[in-house]
């Protein structure tokens, strides 16, 4: 399975300490987006210091104008405040969604712990319909513990 081949190579870019945080980040949507064929927007949003917001970090794909996102708001806006994986097989179905491209039909936004409190969230966007399985859930869930491990 890609996930199992993916994996080192996660950890040897968080290991990769002579590049900031932002550089390795960037290096990972890279690597998702260029190696999973449905991963056609992969970024990263983090609480925004004291605000309940988040604040659009390192991304890949098409430019986005959801820069700041307010918790409650769209999918990345649920996930800051339930803490919970979230995907969303069919975007057209879901009342609170943030349309981001016209070509989006599919989203997986997984959260981002540190010490128990949730500090951001890997989002990804799919132009395909439904592409989602437990295996990207367990996949992004590894992606997020290095990239906590790195932002404390």
């Amino acid at each position: 399975m890609i996930f199992e081949t993916l994996k080192p190579q996660v950890e040897t870019i968080i290991a990769q300490t002579n590049k900031t945080v932002d550089e390795r980040l960037l290096s990972i949507c890279e690597l998702l987006e260029n190696h999973i064929d449905y991963y056609n927007w992969v970024g990263f949003y983090f609480k925004n210091g004291d605000k309940n917001e988040l604040k659009l970090g390192p991304y890949v794909g098409e430019p986005t104008d959801h820069t700041i996102i307010p918790f409650g708001k769209g999918i990345c806006g649920q996930v800051a405040l339930s803490n919970k994986n979230f995907v969303v097989p069919d975007v057209s179905a879901q009342d609170n969604y943030i349309a981001c491209s016209i070509t989006v039909k599919a989203e997986i936004v997984i959260p981002i712990f540190l010490n128990g409190e949730n500090i951001g969230q890997i989002d990804i966007d799919s132009n395909t319909p439904d592409p989602f399985s437990s295996e990207d859930e367990r996949f992004l869930e590894f992606v997020c513990e290095q990239v906590a491990s790195i932002i404390g």
